[in-house]
């Protein structure tokens, strides 16, 4: 007999939601210049569903309102001012990870326009979050 998967189909499923492109004006950097007139930043976010239930029941209250982590990501981006994008891009998968208990977040923040003297298209920074396995907690204990 076939082992069934958590839907009862025999196949397993997991969803992976991808937002490409997304432009917030932020007032990031390390110059005064950066965070006083403040710049257009790209994101590029990825996160695991889990339990996504849209995969068959094509309902929009089983999966992720893409509005919703567009929301999260805007706030996130433009709150307060941050001197590296790396601390921006941890604090937006940490929001993720805690609204939706993803288990692994990548978080691309990219300067299309980097005040830098020579010609270039973008600086970027890619930060990838996972959930730690608590495995290695209860070996520790014994």
């Amino acid at each position: 007999m076939e082992a069934q998967g958590p839907h009862g189909n025999g196949i397993e499923s997991s969803t992976e939601v991808e937002l490409r492109g997304l432009s917030i004006y932020t007032h990031h950097g390390v110059s005064e210049a950066e965070q006083e007139v403040g710049q257009r930043l790209e994101f590029d976010i990825s996160f695991d569903v889990p339990d996504c239930d849209a995969v068959l029941t094509d309902r929009l209250e089983d999966t992720v309102d893409y509005a919703q982590v567009c929301d999260i990501v805007a706030l996130a981006a433009t709150e307060r001012s941050y001197r590296t994008l790396e601390r921006l891009a941890q604090v937006i998968g940490e929001r993720l990870m805690e609204r939706y208990g993803c288990e692994q977040v990548r978080v691309r923040a990219a300067k299309p326009e980097p005040p830098l003297p020579l010609a270039i298209q973008e600086v970027a920074v890619e930060v990838t979050q996972e959930r730690a396995s608590d495995e290695g907690e209860e070996d520790a204990e014994d």
